[in-house]
């Protein structure tokens, strides 16, 4: 993606889709719909009705932790996996699938051990990494294919 080209960021409140310039990302772009912040800072919460739209209408990288509550890695990798959406947004979006909630979409994407991160672009994946993650190894893992 060049920076100069528009691209398509999917609202994380709405699920409208904004088509925003390349080099206004980083200024706090509002949706055009519900006019709520296209980024914030903070992963978000994807579901079985809202995953398609966000890992298929975003011209950003997805980056997805499936993760449970039960799970002792998962919560201990939380902190860093929101930590990482401050420093990586607005260049991908961070989000975190719940597997105790969301079954069919673990299986479609043969999620075996939690917590496991996917990176998906345009609707495909790109990368997978199972194992709990620090914040440096997350934003290395990302930063150095999907952010140019």
């Amino acid at each position: 993606m060049l920076m100069s080209e528009s691209v398509h960021i999917v609202c994380p409140h709405c699920r409208s889709v904004n088509r925003v310039p390349g080099t206004r990302l980083s200024e706090g772009p509002k949706c055009g719909h519900c006019h709520e912040s296209l980024f914030t800072g903070q992963p978000i919460t994807l579901t079985t009705d809202n995953f398609d739209v966000h890992a298929t209408r975003n011209d950003v990288p997805l980056v997805v932790d499936f993760w449970a509550s039960w799970c002792g890695p998962c919560r201990m990798m939380a902190p860093a996996f929101e930590q990482a959406a401050k420093l990586l947004e607005p260049h991908v979006r961070l989000a975190k699938v719940n597997t105790e909630n969301e079954h069919t979409l673990a299986a479609r994407f043969g999620i075996t051990s939690i917590p496991t991160v996917l990176i998906l672009h345009r609707g495909r994946e790109v990368a997978r990494q199972p194992g709990a993650l620090g914040l440096h190894d997350i934003v290395r893992w990302v930063r150095p294919p999907y952010l140019r």
